[in-house]
């Protein structure tokens, strides 16, 4: 019902809702860590720049990474446990490529034929959720230390968004059930759910003052 991007997606999309929701959302199913993940793919998949042989190995790693953490919560009717073994296929894939052409003549030539094999598979196993990758100007790398002082402020700014967000959708479900003119009969559900919820958020918001003043 409240979603930063309608469907249908595209992966660059699904990496967009992903990286908005992550602490409101998906921060509570998977470990939170694991948004450093989503902004890897996101990074090499959805902003047109050059990959190489060990981008693609990266990017695999993190993949299977991600897959497995949800793993924990189902296995989305098979489809999961699908995707894994695809990725983890290409992964293998990759590896024994990797391992037979470490004599080859130059690392150009290794990078060259790893990424023609990596597109080829990417292709065949994933073309419906591949996105149309937009050309983007390039943009001068930041220092790491500024980069990760960035996301650390993009974190807390969708920490304290989605806590304002849940304040004023509960407190609008409250004052309504209050009103005598609109009290139903499946007022009292909701009421309690509402409640509830503010007593979870009221600890969330304790827990983010402590983080504050630590």
């Amino acid at each position: 019902q409240i979603l930063y991007l309608k469907p249908p997606w595209t992966l660059a999309n699904l990496l967009k809702c992903y990286k908005k929701h992550w602490m409101a959302v998906f921060g509570y199913v998977v470990p939170r860590s694991l948004l450093s993940t989503i902004e890897c793919l996101y990074k090499h998949l959805c902003t047109g720049k050059p990959v190489d042989s060990s981008i693609v190995r990266i990017l695999l790693q993190e993949s299977k990474k991600l897959l497995h953490a949800f793993s924990s919560r189902s296995d989305y009717n098979g489809v999961l446990p699908q995707a894994y073994a695809e990725v983890n296929k290409l992964y293998q894939t990759l590896t024994e490529v990797r391992g037979a052409l470490v004599g080859s003549d130059s690392e150009q030539d290794l990078s060259e034929d790893i990424t023609v094999l990596s597109e080829n598979a990417v292709c065949e196993k994933m073309e419906a959720m591949t996105p149309n990758l937009q050309n983007s100007e390039e943009k001068k790398l930041q220092p790491s230390s500024h980069v990760a002082q960035e996301n650390r402020y993009q974190e807390i700014w969708s920490v304290l968004e989605g806590a304002w967000n849940t304040i004023n959708l509960y407190s609008i479900e409250i004052f309504q059930k209050l009103d005598p003119n609109t009290v139903t009969v499946t007022a009292k559900s909701s009421f309690e759910e509402a409640f509830l919820g503010l007593q979870k958020l009221l600890a969330a918001v304790n827990d983010i003052r402590e983080g504050i003043r630590r």
